[in-house]
Parts: C-alpha cells; structure tokens; sequence
C-alpha cells in the first residue's frame, strides 16, 4: 500500500462510520447530513452552477484583495528595508495598526465601498499586507550589503536597482510571505462573506444553513477545504519551480 492509499484510509473509515450512523439515528441528521446526501446536493450544486458561481465569487474578491496588499507590501517593504531611518519613524504606526484583526475592519469597509466586491477584497488586502510587508523588509536587510554598494557604485536608478538586485536578492524570503498571505486571503474572505457580505461560498454556506440544507452547507464547506488544499498544493509547486529546484513538493 503506497503513501496516498495509506492516507486516504482513515477519510474513507470516517465516511463510511458517518454514513452507518447517520442511517442508524447514531448521529442526529438534522446536524450530520449523511455522505450520500452531501454528494448528491454537490452533484446537483455543480449540476446547476451555483456553487461554481459562489466559488468564482470567492476567488474574485480573495485574489484582487491579495494583489493589491502583494503590490503594496513588495514596494513598502522594499522602501523601509532599504531605508532605516524611514522605518524608524513609520515602525510604531505598523505596530499599531498589525494587531488589528481584519474582520473589525468591515463596518469601516462596509461605510466607504458598501456590500460587494471592493468592500470584501479591502478586508482581504488589509489581511494579507502585514505578512507580505514584515517578511520583505526582513528579506531586504538580509541582502549582502556589497550587492547595494554595486548598485550604488553603478549610480543605478531606484527602478533598476529594485528589479536587477533588490527582489532577485530578497525573493526567497517575499515568495514564503506570499505564501502565507495567499492562504490568509482566502480564509478572511469567505468570513467576511459570512460575517456580512451576500456572495461567494460563505454566504451560501450561511443560506443553507438557515433553510436546514445541511446536505448542501456540507457540500460547500468540504468543497471549501478542497479548494485550500489545492491553492496550497499549487503555491508550492509554484515556488519550487520558481527557485528551480526541482524539488518534490508533497500533496
């Protein structure tokens, strides 16, 4: 038995105990939806569209807000990496605004953008800048000092040294502080469609909870936790083939 049979041993047991004891009243069906039921109403989900259309809600929000905190991070980070003195007076207004938890941010979101895509991805880019900005500026104060001399030496623009020494340098570090924002835009994102925001998978899950369709709030929320595991899995690869080396990146 290879490593992915073995791994999937234990899921396939859990279904199965969860099926018996749904269909012999173990479990209470009005919170444990048998398997069976959450396949068909994702068959159907699929079927019709409207867990594709929620899906597509989800990322749309999840990936702009991670754009525009990944944009912004890179050129603060890189600016206050390379300049001390600029974060030495900014440090304390990072400090004080970090501890924020993103989702506190949603009524204020909520008064400038109003219910829909801008309002979700502002909440996910708030979330996702912090990580994306501390690993860039830790990334450029690693860099060797003789490559900025170089730069310096070559009287070289602030574009230029950014793009030829600077993120080359610094990029192992940035790409592990994309990764962790990546999966942040997606969890903060489906809360905030859970919280306050009617679209995408956590207002559908919401909805379906409400109408006692535990079937389909399941359907979504493993479908949810499928889609995580392949962002994750497709970063890595990603990263390894960006870095070249080759490396096997396990599922």
């Amino acid at each position: 038995m290879n490593r992915k049979a073995r791994g999937a041993a234990i899921p396939l047991l859990l279904l199965v105990l969860w099926e018996a004891g749904s269909r012999t009243a173990i479990l209470p069906i009005e919170s444990l939806s048998r398997p069976s039921d959450i396949l068909l109403a994702a068959i159907k989900g699929f079927g019709d569209g409207s867990i594709l259309v929620a899906t597509w809600q989800t990322f749309e929000a999840a990936l702009t807000g991670f754009a525009v905190a990944a944009l912004a991070g890179i050129l603060c980070g890189v600016v206050l990496g390379l300049a001390p003195r600029i974060e030495r007076v900014v440090g304390p207004s990072i400090d004080a605004l970090r501890p924020i938890p993103s989702v506190a941010l949603i009524p204020l979101a909520l008064l400038f953008f109003g219910l829909g895509l801008q309002m979700e991805a502002s909440v996910v880019a708030f979330a996702c800048f912090w990580p994306i900005l501390l690993v860039t500026i830790a990334g450029v104060r690693a860099i060797e000092p003789r490559l900025l001399d170089v730069a310096h030496t070559m009287e070289m623009s602030f574009p230029a040294r950014l793009a030829k020494i600077v993120l080359p340098a610094a990029l192992g570090r940035i790409t592990v502080g994309l990764r962790v924002a990546l999966g942040i835009a997606l969890v903060v994102a489906v809360t905030v469609e859970i919280v306050l925001n009617p679209r995408g998978l956590g207002y559908s899950m919401i909805l379906a909870q409400q109408a006692l369709r535990t079937d389909l709030m399941y359907a979504e929320l493993l479908w949810l936790g499928a889609l995580g595991w392949a962002l994750s899995y497709a970063t890595q690869r990603a990263v390894a083939r960006w870095h070249g080396t080759g490396a096997e990146v396990r599922p």
